[in-house]
């Protein structure tokens, strides 16, 4: 799902830079005031966790990939915005040490992946567990977190064709339009966000009494 360098315009990554910044500064913030020593060692396995099925990443047509993301565990056991750090760091040492998603597109990855997957988890689990079982929240969480994330990704590059192209009409950076991205980039991520949906249940029911 990480969006590699090159595909993006300036135009949307350096605006990004500043929201994604403005955002991680007021989660360091909120994680500085909230934290319990504790439950670092659980936060650390967890973002651990959350690396390395990250990098289990299986190419997709259109130059993403598909994996799973680990989000809505961190984010229902931590907090969206503790998760939406932690996920944001995971994605910056991908990026700058073993070159999954693009230094450019880093914002667009941090913001689609980590800050609207926990947000959508966190919100999922609180609206699903009025009306539903604990087991089926925990699972819509994952679920919906993983294909919110997807969505992201799929418009921010679907739209780029749209938006930038040369005098000839040629897409200057990514060239697919949402048409095709949409499908290509949902569809297989309905299996991964079952998945997800699976692990969420397995890692909260598993810790929540610990943290």
């Amino acid at each position: 799902m990480h969006i590699p360098d090159g595909f993006l315009a300036p135009q949307v990554y350096i605006p990004a830079y500043l929201v994604d910044i403005g955002l991680l500064f007021y989660a360091f913030k909120r994680f500085k005031k909230n934290l319990k020593e504790e439950t670092i060692p659980y936060l650390a396995s967890l973002s651990a966790f959350s690396f390395i099925i990250m990098s289990i990443a299986i190419p997709l047509p259109g130059g993403t990939s598909v994996h799973g993301l680990g989000v809505a565990s961190l984010s229902l056991l931590f907090g969206p915005w503790t998760a939406f750090l932690s996920i944001s760091l995971v994605l910056f040492l991908q990026a700058t040490i073993f070159g999954e998603g693009g230094i450019t597109s880093f914002p667009i990855n941090s913001l689609s992946i980590a800050f609207l997957g926990s947000l959508c988890a966190y919100y999922t689990y609180l609206i699903a567990k009025r009306y539903l079982e604990d087991k089926a929240s925990l699972f819509l969480s994952g679920f919906l977190s993983t294909l919110m994330s997807a969505f992201a990704v799929a418009l921010v590059l679907g739209i780029h064709p749209y938006l930038f192209k040369d005098p000839f009409g040629k897409p200057l950076y990514f060239p697919f339009k949402l048409s095709l991205v949409l499908p290509a980039v949902l569809f297989p991520h309905i299996l991964v966000g079952i998945g997800e949906g699976i692990l969420t249940i397995i890692i909260v029911r598993a810790l929540r009494d610990r943290i």
